[in-house]
Formats: C-alpha cells, sequence, structure tokens
C-alpha cells in the first residue's frame, strides 16, 4: 500500500488509466473482430465499411500509447490487405 500522499495520489491516477486503457483496447479487439467476421463471411463492402470505422479506433489507441504504432500500422495494414483480397 502507498504510504505517502503524492504515493497515494498516482496510485489513484493510475487505476483510473488503467481503466480508459482498458476500455480502449476492448474497442480496438472488436472493431478488428467485426473486420475479420466480415472478411471471413466473404462481403467485401462489409469489410471494407468495418475497416473504415476500425482504423481511427486502431489509431487513436495508438496515439495514447495504449499500443505501439507500428503494431497499430501493421494491424491496419494486414487487414487492409486482406479486405482488397475480397475482390479477386
Amino acid at each position: 500500500m502507498a504510504n505517502t500522499s503524492s504515493a497515494r495520489k498516482a496510485a489513484r491516477v493510475i487505476a483510473r488509466r488503467t481503466e480508459v486503457n482498458t476500455a480502449r483496447r476492448s474497442h480496438v479487439r472488436s472493431s478488428v473482430r467485426k473486420v475479420e467476421e466480415a472478411i471471413a463471411s466473404g462481403d467485401k463492402a462489409a469489410a471494407a465499411a468495418a475497416l473504415k470505422a476500425a482504423e481511427p479506433e486502431i489509431m487513436r489507441a495508438a496515439q495514447k500509447g495504449v499500443v505501439h504504432r507500428n503494431a497499430a500500422n501493421r494491424k491496419v495494414s494486414r487487414l487492409a490487405h486482406r479486405v482488397a483480397k475480397l475482390g479477386k
């Protein structure tokens, strides 16, 4: 347990940020899952729409430090490639 007032405040701040980060990570995972489900169904229009909704969510998480910037870019790139392949 924290002993000093600054450590107690830091613990409160960390708890708040952890809650926010957990929610943001959950939103990212949900949006990625929606894209993958649309890809699995073979519907290119739905997959493209889901990707368009997922990309800002993923990049916002990277901007906020929830996921690494390169990991977010890689995720978006791979999803976009898979959506583009649906048309062939």
